[in-house]
């Protein structure tokens, strides 16, 4: 049962700190709330760390946080270049209790990232990896947004401003690297504002800042594009080893869907008459007008549109063309996975022989793959800072300073 705890003879500069402190849009009631979760879970998590301490492994060849860490995505690309996650941030519940099952609890901190006491939480780390919040920046969350006249881009009390947080603990922290992703939106949000704050905040900061924007449909049967930025702390790095950096040159062929498609899906995931035909009367009703809303049918051949968080609702970003059934189907949540790059490499890795346990309802499983970071990508990226980070490694080893 829930209880009313009343507090008197509280100091005026007390008052005056929460106040000030307290998030817009957020009630002092659930502010305070807030701030006995964020100790309770600064406690546990402590005691957690402790024990970790004692009986860890042999440490990876670089230590790693996950910010804003959805299901993982940036956890397993980093941890296949021999990288340690020691602190992980996910305040959604279901991407956090997905993470907790592949990654393992150790080092997952589920409160707001606002409220985080980063000095006594955050460990040293070489790299920090944040995908933060991409709906207050997307075409689809602008336009949403817009429609139900709320704000977006950094406006967004609740998710825009949360790239700030970011750069408090990387100027804590001081990590060597970090690499953020987000929607590839960011850079054109605003008139090119949005990026313009991003990267003279970074540069502020002291980081050089490289970015790209990435299709994973090298990697993965998917037209996905997003923006990653790697920043380098000028201070721990020479120009020299700077320099040395590039973005991965993708393969020359990616797969297409014949590479993840089972042979023999449930049929609860094929489409009913009515949503089959709903869709249909959608999309025509959108050519006449001269748009190109509609779905999107594929084969085994061809490679996918974006997959969004939205997949659950009826599927039509991605509708598979089923020989032998009535009506097109939506992928499996494991097809879902395995779209994102979240494959059988990754699973063994986390000590899986089957593919990842799906811990989630569908819903939510689907929702997740469509926020997460293809692994791959990560991979590929995470590959090319490793060797910048390795440079620096054995200058420092050789007792040259910067």
């Amino acid at each position: 049962m829930a209880k009313t705890i009343l507090v008197r003879g509280i100091d005026d500069s007390d008052a005056d700190w929460l106040a000030a402190a307290k998030p817009p849009g957020v009630s002092q009631t659930e502010f305070i709330k807030q701030l006995i979760r964020e100790a309770k879970s600064r406690e546990a998590l402590e005691q957690k760390m402790n024990d970790k301490t004692k009986t860890k492994s042999a440490p990876g060849e670089f230590r790693f946080i996950d910010l804003f860490a959805g299901i993982g995505g940036f956890n397993l690309g980093m941890r296949s270049l021999g990288g340690e996650c020691v602190f992980a941030s996910e305040w959604d519940k279901y991407a956090a209790q997905t993470y907790a099952a592949w990654h393992g609890p150790d080092h997952i901190y589920t409160d707001d990232i606002r409220l985080l006491d980063h000095e006594a939480i955050v460990p040293e780390h070489d790299v920090l990896l944040a995908g933060f919040p991409c709906q207050p920046f997307s075409i689809a969350g602008v336009s949403k947004k817009n429609s139900l006249g709320r704000a977006h881009g950094f406006d967004d009390a609740k998710q825009g401003n949360l790239f700030f947080s970011i750069c408090k603990i990387a100027e804590s922290k001081r990590p060597p690297v970090m690499i953020l992703e987000n929607v590839k939106n960011l850079k054109s949000h605003d008139k090119g504002n949005t990026w313009k704050v991003i990267s003279e905040t970074l540069d502020a900061l002291d980081y050089e800042v490289r970015s790209q924007i990435i299709d994973a449909k090298h990697w993965v049967p998917q037209h996905r594009e997003r923006v990653f930025i790697v920043c380098f702390d000028r201070n721990q790095f020479l120009p020299e080893e700077i320099e040395q950096f590039s973005f991965p040159k993708p393969p020359s062929k990616g797969p297409k869907l014949n590479s993840i498609l089972e042979d023999e899906p449930e049929q609860k995931y094929m489409l009913t008459d009515n949503l089959w035909k709903y869709l249909q009367n959608y999309a025509a009703k959108h050519k006449a007008k001269g748009n190109g809303f509609g779905f999107q049918l594929v084969g085994p051949n061809d490679i996918s549109r974006t997959m969004s968080a939205r997949y659950y609702k009826d599927g039509s970003e991605i509708l598979i063309d089923q020989p032998g059934w009535n009506n097109p189907r939506r992928l499996t949540p494991s097809e879902a996975a395995k779209l994102m790059g979240f494959n059988q490499r990754f699973a063994k890795m986390s000590g899986f022989k089957n593919g990842f346990p799906q811990v989630v309802s569908d819903t939510q499983a689907y929702k997740q793959f469509g926020n997460s970071v293809s692994p791959l990508v990560v991979a590929a990226v995470g590959g090319e800072v490793v060797k910048v980070l390795h440079a620096r490694n054995l200058r420092l080893k050789k007792g040259k300073s910067k």
